[in-house]
């Protein structure tokens, strides 16, 4: 080869090299950011926190509609996500992974602090796990979770499963926007369900409401129907005027965090990993420099 050609080994490790310095440098931004906000942002009760981005910390629990399990270990958990992978054999002979299946939980679950409770709705966050499973197994979809002896690499399977859950009963850490919605809409359907049943009996309706008997409904009857149906509903409710609070994904960029790290614990984590990204950065940075200078040769 010419002493003026290029390398490209070297070249090749340049480029990745390059390409990883670019990456530990926007998780110092990250880490840095995220540290920002965790420290200077105060720890707020459920109940009295007001509407905006919040940090708060509570008991995991459910979510409204009743327990969940993760749905490849079936473990009880609030919130998971899982990806399965199968290994293929390249042209070169060389075996590789592929992501076959992946998915993550968007169903809210509760947040209690011992004063009030709220929902949190995991959609978009950078969420870490209380559990975290890889094993191996022979079909697309594991059985389930197997034992300790199960678990590990095993060369003769083509399926690898991950998935990672946090449980019920975890304290969390939740930084994100708080936002009360009324279920004053959601009441509003109700009572139009309850209307349609009701005319399906017509029989019943006049019987209920027809005040004249003349055999049919008026304005006045129709607004007492109305008035029924949501006296119904809102007695199923316990009230006519709840209100749930939902922490959620941020509206103005703001870090929307899930962890079972307290506040504390939090921004330390934060800085630790902001301090070993720059250090990776500038170990990155000099091995592109050295890559490049090896892969040009005068």
């Amino acid at each position: 080869m010419s002493s003026t050609g290029v390398e490209p080994h070297f070249l090749v490790l340049a480029l990745l090299a390059a390409a990883g310095t670019v990456y530990a440098v926007y998780w110092v931004f990250v880490s840095l950011r995220r540290d920002r906000f965790a420290a200077d942002t105060p720890l707020a009760r459920i109940r009295s926190a007001a509407q905006g981005y919040v940090h708060l910390e509570g008991r995991s629990g459910p979510p409204p509609e009743g327990p969940i399990t993760a749905p490849l270990s079936g473990s009880p958990c609030v919130w998971w996500d899982y990806k399965i992978e199968h290994r293929t054999t390249e042209a070169n002979n060389n075996k590789s992974w592929h992501v076959v299946d992946s998915a993550s939980s968007v169903a809210p679950f509760s947040l209690n602090d011992g004063d009030a409770e709220c929902l949190v709705g995991p959609v978009g966050a950078a969420v870490t796990p209380t559990s975290h499973e890889t094993w191996y197994g022979d079909t697309p979809r594991p059985p389930c979770l197997p034992g300790l002896e199960g678990r590990g690499y095993r060369p003769d399977c083509d399926y690898r499963y991950t998935e990672r859950w946090i449980g019920p009963g975890t304290h969390l850490t939740v930084l994100g926007e708080l936002r009360s919605r009324s279920v004053v809409e959601s009441i509003e359907r109700e009572v139009g369900k309850v209307v349609v049943e009701w005319k399906h009996d017509q029989a019943g309706l006049l019987a209920r409401f027809d005040r004249n008997h003349d055999g049919k409904l008026d304005a006045d009857e129709w607004e007492a129907v109305r008035a029924a149906a949501r006296q119904q509903v809102e007695a199923s409710l316990g009230t006519g005027q709840a209100r749930e609070s939902v922490v959620g994904q941020t509206t103005h960029g703001e870090p929307f965090l899930i962890t079972p790290l307290d506040g504390k614990r939090l921004v330390t984590h934060e800085k630790h990993r902001a301090a070993l990204a720059l250090a990776a950065s500038f170990v990155l940075a000099l091995l592109t420099a050295w890559a490049a200078q090896k892969a040009m040769f005068r």
